[in-house]
């Protein structure tokens, strides 16, 4: 399989993840008839769940180090699958109430208080003392980007289009969504396996544990049934607009059905790059810098969907203040390991 265990290679990688987890929504954007979440959320999930086996079969299973995809699978510890498996119905969970929560208080409230939340805690849950070299300069980055996603959320609520007015629903919505996103990385990144050499020279996986891939797999697993779960409850009494059933979402043609399953495709390529560069930047570094992504989304919404060409020009104010502490709390967080 492909093991990563060069630091810089490992941050790259979570740069390739905050990409990814930054663009997928994108797809939403291509879709010009009306469709609904809950039913765009079907092809999302399945995108998720297949780009996790190919990557299990190619990236997982090709190399010479390592063990392939199943043997990893048959030697694996039902703890630490139980533990991927969880950590994905977690995320799916917290990433539904978040979508609620979008639709009843709007992008400005929904994602400072559940984004934020789960990014901060999220890193404090992740947190290992001992495999970061300086604890301070990788919380103070962490603050610092922190800063940019809050600039960026300013900049949305200056939007003309934004009037969703904050609502205890919607807080508690988001809330509740920041609590599940911050744990469910800790739930997988446990299960991965350490590397060692062995007397040969060759990197080694740690037995009973999980290669990045089997546990990506897993966690898709845990996604898929969650969503087996919880979507047909959203279908039938949604937060907002009236029920909808599988009927409605077979009346979707191939072309909104494929940009789902795009969607989820990169989502599932962002996570894969971040859990491959855990273990060699620390869980916390891992999820901080992948989980950057309302950035990157800001990006997409500036320069390309020209979201902000109506809003009051001294928006444009915060949002270089959103790029200059993003840019400063990535050089920060990245030299916290060095």
């Amino acid at each position: 399989m492909v093991l990563i265990t060069n630091y810089y290679y490992a941050i790259l990688l979570t740069v390739f993840a905050m990409i990814c987890w930054g663009s997928w929504q994108n797809t939403r954007n291509l879709i010009k008839t009306p469709w609904r979440f809950e039913l765009f959320y079907w092809d999302f999930v399945l995108g998720i769940f297949f780009t996790s086996l190919l990557s299990a079969f190619t990236l997982g299973s090709l190399g010479e180090y390592g063990r392939v995809f199943i043997d990893d699978l048959l030697q694996a510890d039902p703890m630490y699958m139980g533990s991927s498996m969880l950590g994905g119905m977690i995320w799916n969970l917290g990433t539904l109430l978040l979508t609620a929560a979008i639709v009843v208080a709007g992008m400005s409230v929904a994602f400072p208080i559940g984004g934020g939340i789960g990014w901060l805690l999220g890193i404090l849950v992740n947190y290992q003392p001992e495999q970061v070299k300086n604890s301070l300069l990788l919380f103070t980055g962490m603050v610092i980007i922190m800063g940019a996603i809050l600039f960026s959320m300013i900049s949305y609520r200056r939007l003309a289009f934004e009037k969703k007015k904050p609502t205890l629903k919607g807080i508690l919505l988001s809330f509740s969504a920041g609590l599940l996103i911050a744990f469910f990385y800790r739930f997988v990144a446990n299960a991965l396996a350490n590397t060692y050499f062995d007397n040969a020279g060759n990197i080694v996986l740690e037995s009973g544990k999980l290669s990045p891939y089997t546990a990506v797999f897993l966690f898709s697993v845990g996604a898929l049934i969650c969503t087996l779960i919880f979507n047909p409850i959203f279908m039938r009494k949604p937060i907002e607009g009236s029920p909808v059933n599988f009927k409605d979402y077979f009346k979707g043609n191939t072309s909104v059905h494929l940009l789902g399953m795009l969607a989820g495709m990169i989502w599932c390529a962002g996570n894969i790059f971040s859990f491959m560069a855990a273990k060699a930047a620390s869980p916390a570094i891992a999820y901080g810098l992948s989980n950057a992504a309302p950035v990157v989304a800001a990006v997409w919404g500036i320069f390309v969907w020209k979201e902000f060409k109506d809003a009051p020009k001294n928006t444009y104010v915060y949002l270089t203040l959103m790029f200059i502490c993003y840019l400063l709390g990535l050089v920060l967080i990245t030299i916290s390991n060095v």
